[in-house]
């Protein structure tokens, strides 16, 4: 850090004399600003400017006769021009497209701002060298349909119009479009090319869009590679700005960033007194709104921000909630000046209070009177209809006579809805009960704001709702939530709580439907690849086999699910859930769709949520085991079958060493050997105990292991005899391996049932196991038509009836 004494425009190196109180000197303290910043807005424009790159390419493949039709119309109406109108345009348009640019430079290099105009020429070099690339790709390797579309079939025309893409790279990097009359200059002249080169037949409409998105993709990522000249006002300008206010300063320092990178100034006054001043930098106003973006599209309307304000709205919008908050009655700093600073950013000045932050606070020192004065702060702006939207840590401070006082105004609402308010109320138990505990927190919060209060955040105690730092801290302890809802209802028994969804989707849930897109995309690939007389000629006593498997492997699962539950279960009943199981397949990925079905039957037969979820956890370890063993046991077999002696395959010691570099990786990482922990004492503490109880019944422990092991044989005879079905030919070991691997990755993937990744790895390894492609295709698509598809229907009526017997 640098200090300087600033005065007017000059600066002092720290160790000159100090200048006196007479001359007004005034001592500023901060780091030096840097020359060049890298703006956010620009990675911001870059990324746009890449989306809508590529969403025009898939557009334009998808709807590809469309626009070579109307590239043809637009084709025919510039051929009609008159010759000599024809070729004015392309010399008009020709000089245009060089001499703005051209006089733009001069201009820029007589306002002695040749910098951006070199800036500029590295951005039109670079846009000439990545279009000559891309054309040059295109042309060679890329896409047929993409090269038609760019060049129209024609020779001799470039995918990429270089000279465009270069122009529109070098102003986007001198940034004309701050220049009104420049930036209409500069786009007529685009036009006017564009009707050249389409009068000349030499580009296409996607080739000229596609040209001007890569240049102003360059031109962004050149501004944002080599930053931009720093215009945030030094600490003598906010100075300055607050002595127009009719303030007197006499010194000042910078202070750490506030959570939204915004700048603040400690100012101290010529009276003794000090302001504490919070800067708004224009080009700190997008930061995060990736994040923000995100957030308003996952979330409800009511609870998310807007992603992108102006300068001036945050402005007002913090001076607002300040002066607002202040009127309440809450503890708060006064807001006592405003102020724009030019136009690349404006001040807050606030009376400074001698305060420290909770989060400062050791949890020892906060007593019950604290948390009291807390729950009333939190009152006074909740009767105001005053949300805060960030009680934490950072923003609840305690004065030196131990009185709470609220700070950053700027992420409240003013006139709330009562959704906010009780998001708030929310994020105060959480924050509070990370702090102190569940127990006292909530009984500070019922002694204040009284239990109905309480209540009415009760549905909305989820980790979405609740700021990032709250989020992050709730990982490390995550049954708090349920300890505060159990302490809110003992406090309230009768309370009812209508569920509240404050999300849109889940990240989960978005997974889902793209992979389920890529699926449904292979699924109907490798369908057209199949040859309609193969699948008319399968020898269908095998597809009966198959199918008899397939059937068995649901009496298997059900056998399994029993053998793991002390309690008594009735066969049928059971093997009609695993056949509703196959619904939910539907609708949720295979690794969570069986657990979460068994369980709920589980429950309905009144078996208490922690042993049923510890019963079916239990089986899916002993069914994982079980899936290890015969992975190892038929890579074995294949490996030894045509040797002279048992000696281990290829396939097993790849096993082994794949599951050697797993552990060593997880152990050598301390997050994931941390995460593997918790897991492991989370099974030990529910699993093991449910075990015990099982293994004292030698019944039990015969029907869970005979239905483990019947589960993965009646899957592997209905594999081998839809192979077979076809004319292939494969050793059952071979098929085992090829069904243990394919389910694995299956139950792996986030599609539902392993859509798609299970159909990909099954016809792979087939293949690769010696099966002709089209055989495998087929053999898989059986196989899956009787183990997935086929049963939806009877899952469907397996489910309904088992809900309408409250069986599920």
């Amino acid at each position: 850090m640098t200090e300087i004494r600033e005065r007017g425009e000059g600066a002092h190196v720290e160790g000159e004399e100090p200048e006196t109180e007479r001359d007004s000197a005034v001592l500023v303290v901060e780091p030096l600003l840097p020359q060049r910043i890298r703006r956010p807005s620009d990675l911001l424009r870059f990324l746009a400017t890449l989306l809508g790159l590529v969403a025009v390419v898939l557009l334009a493949l998808v709807a590809k006769k469309t626009l070579t039709g109307l590239e043809g119309d637009v084709i025919d109406g510039t051929n009609r021009a008159p010759f000599l109108l024809s070729g004015l345009v392309g010399v008009l348009s020709g000089a245009a497209m060089l001499g703005v640019p051209t006089a733009y430079a001069i201009e820029r290099v007589l306002h002695r701002d040749g910098l951006r105009v070199a800036e500029g020429l590295f951005a039109a070099i670079a846009g000439m060298v990545l279009s000559f690339a891309l054309g040059e790709w295109i042309v060679g390797a890329g896409p047929e349909d993409l090269w038609l579309l760019l060049t129209g079939g024609r020779q001799g025309v470039e995918p990429l119009n270089t000279l465009l893409t270069s122009v529109i790279a070098y102003v986007t990097a001198v940034r004309i479009s701050r220049r009104p009359t420049w930036r209409a200059a500069l786009w007529s002249a685009v036009a006017l090319n564009a009707i050249a080169l389409f009068a000349a037949t030499a580009a296409t409409i996607l080739g000229i869009v596609v040209s001007i998105l890569v240049g102003l993709a360059v031109g962004y990522a050149t501004l944002y590679g080599i930053g931009s000249p720093n215009t945030r006002p030094p600490g003598s300008t906010i100075v300055a700005t607050l002595a127009k206010l009719g303030f007197a300063p006499v010194r000042a320092h910078r202070l750490d960033d506030d959570h939204q990178s915004s700048r603040r100034y400690a100012v101290g006054l010529k009276n003794g007194t000090r302001l504490d001043v919070t800067v708004l930098d224009r080009d700190r106003q997008v930061a995060g709104v990736l994040y923000r973006i995100w957030r308003r599209i996952r979330l409800n309307t009511e609870t998310r921000r807007r992603a992108i304000r102006s300068l001036r709205a945050e402005l007002e919008r913090e001076a607002l909630m300040a002066y607002a908050t202040q009127a309440a009655g809450a503890s708060i700093p006064r807001l006592i000046g405003t102020s724009e600073i030019g136009t690349e950013a404006a001040l807050l000045a606030y009376e400074h209070i001698e305060t420290r932050p909770l989060d400062d606070i050791p949890d020892e020192e906060i007593d019950d009177n604290l948390l009291a004065q807390i729950w009333e702060q939190v009152l006074l702006l909740q009767v105001q209809r005053l949300a805060h939207r960030r009680l934490t840590g950072d923003s609840i401070h305690v004065d030196n006579e131990g009185r709470v006082v609220l700070m950053d105004a700027r992420s409240g609402e003013i006139a709330a809805g009562d959704l906010l308010l009780r998001l708030d109320i929310a994020q105060l138990l959480t924050y509070l009960s990370l702090r102190v505990g569940a127990e006292r927190a909530v009984a500070a919060g019922a002694a204040v704001a009284g239990p109905d209060t309480l209540a009415g955040a009760l549905p909305l105690l989820q980790r979405i709702a609740l700021t990032r730092e709250t989020r992050a801290a709730l990982t490390r302890n995550k049954e708090l939530l349920t300890a505060i809802r159990e302490r809110i209802v003992a406090l309230e028994p009768q309370v009812e709580a209508d569920e509240v969804r404050l999300e849109r989707f889940r990240p989960r849930t978005l997974i889902t439907i793209i992979a389920s897109a890529f699926a449904a995309y292979f699924l109907v690939y490798y369908l057209t690849q199949i040859n309609l007389n193969m699948i008319t000629s399968a020898k269908w006593g095998w597809t009966g086999v198959a199918f008899v498997a397939a059937m068995m492997s649901y009496v298997a699962a059900a056998l399994m699910l029993r053998g793991f539950v002390p309690e008594r279960l009735p066969l049928g009943r059971t093997v009609l859930v695993q056949f509703a199981g196959s619904f939910v397949k539907l609708v949720a990925p295979a690794a969570v769709s069986g657990v979460a079905i068994n369980t709920r039957y589980l429950q309905k037969r009144g078996i208490p949520p922690g042993q049923a979820v510890a019963s079916v956890g239990a089986s899916q370890l002993i069914g994982l085991a079980s899936h290890i063993t015969l992975l190892l046991l038929f890579a074995y077999i294949t490996g030894s079958s045509a040797a002279t002696s048992f000696t281990p395959s290829r396939t097993l010691v790849f096993v082994l060493l794949a599951v050697a570099v797993a552990v060593l990786f997880i152990v050598s990482v301390p997050r994931l050997r941390r995460m593997v922990s918790v897991r492991l004492r989370a099974l030990f503490s529910g699993v093991i105990p449910r075990l015990l109880d099982v293994l004292q019944s030698p019944r039990k422990i015969i029907e869970g292991c005979s239905g483990t092991l019947l589960l993965t044989i009646f899957f592997v005879v209905c594999l081998d005899a839809s192979v077979r079905a076809f004319g292939g030919s494969l050793s059952f070991a071979a098929v085992a391996i090829v069904f243990l691997a394919g389910n694995a990755i299956g139950s792996a993937a986030p599609t539902p049932g392993g859509l798609g990744a299970v159909e990909a790895s099954l016809s792979v390894g087939l293949t690769l196991s010696g099966l002709p492609g089209e055989v495998a295709t087929s053999a898989v698509l059986l196989f899956r038509l009787l183990t997935f598809w086929l049963p939806v229907l009877p899952g469907w009526a397996s489910f309904t009836y088992l809900q309408r017997h409250e069986a599920l």
